[in-house]
Formats: structure tokens, C-alpha cells, sequence
């Protein structure tokens, strides 16, 4: 599958509506739709990065690739993943981006949906396991964002002390190479303000507060091709900090368009960390 610069690949915009985007990551009440958003489905170039002429970095593209290999044999099992993998989590996000201290707050173990049914905001199946997200999204907002610090730092002295923070996701196979349903990830300079759009998600004991994107032509999008397990991909979803650095990274899973048929599905580990400086 290496060896082309780009792929041609749907992706799912949002169409800005009269009603505030909502999207259920349970079950909703009878009547309610799963989402009431309408999406607008373009065809659109994903580059490479593994092929670009420099390699992106987190503060200006918003994105990069480490190779980083863990310990953690069963991403299943929430015990080691807590321990061990969040862990690992916490050294790898210092090394690459420089903080002081750095927070695991959340992590969510996705499998790709058989191929026959399409991508969708990455509702959970009957194995427990949450699909794919095919929306373009971005975790955090303005608001959330500025939210989620006092939610993670609970020490008042700390508090203080914390001139800039950031969130980021680590994001990374768990088994096999993707093939069939890699991340697509919007270069954060490209991305302005006015794209960006404010959905609720409903979680069964809380409402959250995400980004999703109006088309623009400005958007360029990458993905790193066949990742391995020992590899993770790092982006921002969030800085305090407003100009001269990547603050926003909207982001989605596609399926390859040549992917193989007998392709394994894409099975992953998504990981939050806040970082403070």
C-alpha cells in the first residue's frame, strides 16, 4: 500500500443546521436519533506523512509519529492499561512536548465495524467496544477545554503554578498494521476558528462538549500509512496558550480505498493527557 504520496478518500463534514449538534454514545430514548446532525460527505486528499518533505511536529502541524513501544500485552485489560500503559503515557507525552507534569485522565479501546457498515460518530457495539469515529471531531472545544483543567488538577498549589496547559491523544494500534480504516488528521494551521462548530455528546452520566468541521477548501489532511503497534500517533485537541502554537486538531478515521479485502479490522487505544507547563 506504500509508494503514493495520497489517497482520494469521503470524509464527514458537518452541515451547520438550525439545531445544536447532538451525538448519543449510548443507546439514546426511543425517538431520539443516535445523531441529528447532517453530514456533508467530500471527497478529499489525504497525504502521506510518512512521505512528506518535513516531518510534522505537534506545535505546527499539530501532529507527530513516535516510535514508542509498550509493555501492555492486553489493551482489554483495564488493570494493566490504568498501571502500566498510562504510565508509559505520561513519560512519552513530557518527552514530546517538553512539560512539567502530564495527567491521564481517559482512554477508549475502538474496533473497526465490519466493513459492510459504514463509518459513524463511533458508537459502541454489543462486544463493549466503541467503533470507529468517521466524524471529522475535535475533543475538545474552547469551553471544554478550559473546563477539563480544573477537572484533572485537583491540587490548588499546582494550580498556581500553571502558566500554560495542554490536552493531547496518543493514539495507537493494539494489535495488527492498520491497513483497512487508518486516522486522518487535519493540519492545525490550516484549521480556522470560523470551521469549527459545538456538539454535545451524551455519555450515560455527563454531557461533553466537542468540535465538529464545516468543510474548507484550506484543510489539509495526512495520515501515517500501515502503523504498527509499537508506533503512536501524538496530536493536540487543545492549548491554553492562543497564537504560536497548534490549538485545534480535527480528526477521523477513513476507510482506505486500498485496503486489503482479507485487511484485519483497525483495532486501537485512544489515550488523554493534559500537560502543564
Amino acid at each position: 500500500m506504500q509508494g503514493s504520496s495520497y489517497v482520494l478518500a469521503p470524509m464527514s463534514y458537518v452541515l451547520p443546521g438550525e439545531r445544536r449538534p447532538v451525538s448519543y454514545t449510548f443507546e439514546p430514548p426511543a425517538g431520539i436519533p443516535w445523531e441529528n446532525a447532517t453530514y456533508d460527505v467530500r471527497e478529499v486528499a489525504i497525504h502521506d506523512a510518512r512521505q512528506a518533505e518535513q516531518e510534522p511536529q505537534l506545535e505546527r502541524e499539530g501532529f507527530e509519529l513516535w516510535d514508542a513501544p509498550t509493555s501492555v500485552k492486553n489493551f482489554l485489560d483495564h488493570e494493566e492499561v490504568r498501571s502500566d500503559y498510562y504510565q508509559e503515557a505520561r513519560e512519552l507525552a513530557l518527552a514530546v512536548t517538553g512539560g512539567s507534569q502530564a495527567y491521564v485522565f481517559d482512554h477508549l479501546v475502538r474496533r473497526r465495524e465490519p466493513r459492510t457498515s459504514s463509518l459513524s460518530f463511533g458508537k459502541r457495539a454489543e462486544n463493549g467496544l466503541a467503533a470507529a469515529n468517521g466524524r471529522i471531531h475535535n475533543d475538545y472545544t474552547e469551553q471544554s477545554g478550559q473546563k477539563r483543567l480544573a477537572l484533572v488538577v485537583r491540587d490548588l498549589e499546582i494550580m498556581a503554578q500553571i502558566r500554560r496547559y495542554c490536552i493531547i491523544n496518543i493514539w495507537r494500534p493494539t494489535h495488527h498494521t492498520v491497513l483497512d480504516t487508518p486516522l486522518a488528521v487535519c493540519d492545525a494551521r490550516t484549521v480556522r476558528q470560523s470551521h469549527l462548530l459545538a456538539c454535545d455528546v451524551k455519555y450515560p452520566n455527563r454531557t461533553g462538549e466537542i468540535y465538529l468541521s464545516r468543510f474548507s477548501p484550506r484543510h489539509r489532511w495526512s495520515y501515517f500509512s500501515e502503523m504498527q503497534p509499537n508506533e503512536a500517533l501524538i496530536f493536540k485537541q487543545y492549548d491554553s496558550q492562543f497564537s504560536g502554537v497548534s490549538r485545534f486538531t480535527p480528526h477521523a478515521a477513513f476507510d482506505h480505498p486500498h485496503a486489503p479485502t482479507d485487511a484485519p479490522p483497525r483495532e486501537s487505544i485512544e489515550l488523554r493527557c493534559l500537560v502543564v507547563f
